[in-house]
C-alpha cells in the first residue's frame, strides 16, 4: 500500500502533478467554451466521452493531492479508471457485532462485492491515517480492536481529533483505530471519489428529539455530502416520521427500494410513506442529474429487510418501548435501555437479522455502483 503524502514527494513529482492539473483545467475550460465546436469536433471526440475523461481526471487529482488519505492501490486504480467501488463503514466491524462474527461479515460483504466485479473500500482511521480500503490483516485487527478498547467511534467531528491524536500512537505495539460512522464514512468516501456507500442502518431523530435535539450527524452529512447511502432505513427505536421530515427539510432525496413504505431496519414496515425506486439505473440517473445541477446533498436508498427473524426483533423493540415508558426512562437513557432489552428478548435473532440485512444492502449497492460506472462510460 502506498502512502499519498506531499512530504514524501520529490520536487519533480510535485511539478508533474501541477503540470497535469493545469492540463486538466485547460481541458475543462475547452470543454465548457468549445465543446459544441472546435475542441470536440476537430478531433471527432464524442462530447460525452470528453466529459467523462475530464470528470475522471479531476477526481484522480483531487484525492491524490489530499495528504490525509491513504488509499489502497486497488481502490485508487478503480476510481481512476471509473470502475465501480462501494464504500463500507468500520463502526459495524469494531462495535456493531461481537468477534468473530464481525470479521466473518466484513470479509463476506467484501467477497459479495468482488463477486460482482465491484471493488470494496472499507474505511477507517488507523493510527491517525484515514484509510480508504483495508487488507485482511487490517480487517482482522479492527474486528478485535473494539473488544480490546483500541477502537473509538469516529463521526465527522471526530476525524481531525483522531488524525491529530492517532499519530502519537504509531509506535505502540498494537494500532489504535477510529471506527467510522455513516457520517464520517460518507465524508471520506467523497474525498476519495467514491459515490456509493453500503451500511446497515443510519442514525436519525431520537424519540423526544423535538425537546432533546438529539439528532444524528448522519442526517446532516446526507444534506451536504454527495454520496448515495444504501441502508435498511433506521431502527424503530428512533422517530422515523421526524427523521423523514428532517431529511425532506434539508433537501435529501430519500427512496424505498421497490417499496413505498420506509423500512424500519429489522422490519420492512414502519407505516411511514416514502418515494419508491425500482432499479439501480433510475438511482444512477437521479444522482447524475443532481450532480449536474451541483446540488450538495447525498441520497438515501432504504432497502426492506426480508429476513424472517426481523419480525421477532421488531416485536421485541415495541415491547421494550412500552417497558421504557412504564419505567419512565427518558432522554439519553432510552436507547441503551432498548438495545439491552432487545438483545435479551431476541436470543440472537437481532444479530442474525442484522447480518442478513447488511448482505442485502451491499448487493443492492453493488448494482447501483455498476449502474453509475456504466452511465459514465
Amino acid at each position: 500500500m502506498t502512502t499519498i503524502s506531499h512530504s514524501s514527494s520529490s520536487r519533480k513529482r510535485e511539478f508533474t502533478l501541477l503540470h497535469n492539473r493545469a492540463l486538466v483545467t485547460i481541458a475543462a475550460a475547452l470543454l465548457h467554451n468549445y465543446s459544441r465546436s472546435l475542441s470536440v469536433a476537430m478531433y471527432r471526440i464524442p462530447r460525452r466521452t470528453f466529459q467523462t475523461f475530464i470528470s475522471r481526471q479531476q477526481r484522480f487529482f483531487s484525492f491524490r493531492n489530499n495528504p490525509m488519505l491513504k488509499i489502497h492501490p486497488a481502490v485508487a486504480r478503480a476510481v481512476d479508471e471509473g470502475h465501480p467501488v462501494v464504500a463500507l463503514e468500520s463502526t459495524i466491524v469494531a462495535h456493531g457485532m461481537p468477534f468473530p462474527e464481525n470479521l466473518e461479515l466484513a470479509l463476506e460483504v467484501e467477497d459479495i462485492l468482488r463477486s460482482r466485479d465491484v471493488i470494496p473500500a472499507t474505511i477507517a482511521v488507523k493510527n491517525g491515517e484515514c484509510r480508504i480500503g483495508l487488507d485482511q490483516v487490517e480487517l482482522t485487527d479492527l474486528a478485535k480492536a473494539g473488544e480490546e478498547g483500541r477502537a473509538q467511534k469516529c463521526s465527522t467531528r471526530d476525524l481531525p481529533i483522531q488524525i491529530a491524536m492517532g499519530h502519537s500512537k504509531k509506535d505502540t505495539e498494537k494500532p489504535s483505530w477510529g471506527a467510522t460512522t455513516v457520517a464520517s464514512t460518507m465524508r471520506l468516501a467523497h474525498l476519495a471519489g467514491i459515490s456509493t456507500f453500503a451500511t446497515g442502518g443510519i442514525g436519525g431523530v431520537h424519540r423526544n428529539g423535538e425537546n432533546s435535539m438529539d439528532i444524528s450527524a448522519d442526517l446532516l452529512e446526507l444534506s451536504h455530502t454527495p454520496v448515495i447511502v444504501v441502508s435498511a432505513g433506521i431502527k424503530s427505536i428512533l422517530d422515523i416520521g421526524r427523521t423523514m421530515e428532517f431529511l425532506e427539510t434539508h433537501g435529501v432525496p430519500t427512496f424505498g427500494w421497490q417499496t413505498n413504505e420506509f423500512p424500519a431496519f429489522f422490519s420492512p414496515s414502519s407505516g411511514v410513506h416514502c418515494s419508491r425506486v425500482d432499479d439501480a439505473t433510475t438511482i444512477s440517473r437521479i444522482f447524475s442529474a443532481s450532480q449536474t445541477l451541483k446540488l450538495p446533498h447525498g441520497m438515501l436508498v432504504a432497502v426492506p429487510n426480508r429476513d424472517p427473524a426481523g419480525d421477532n426483533v421488531e416485536k421485541a423493540i415495541q415491547s421494550a418501548l412500552l417497558e421504557a415508558n412504564e419505567k419512565n426512562i427518558t432522554g439519553q437513557a432510552v436507547t441503551p435501555y432498548l438495545l439491552k432489552a432487545v438483545a435479551e428478548k431476541t436470543s440472537g435473532d437481532s444479530l442474525r437479522s442484522n447480518m442478513a440485512l447488511v448482505r442485502r444492502n451491499v448487493a443492492i449497492a453493488a448494482e447501483i455502483a455498476i449502474a453509475i460506472a456504466e452511465a459514465s462510460k
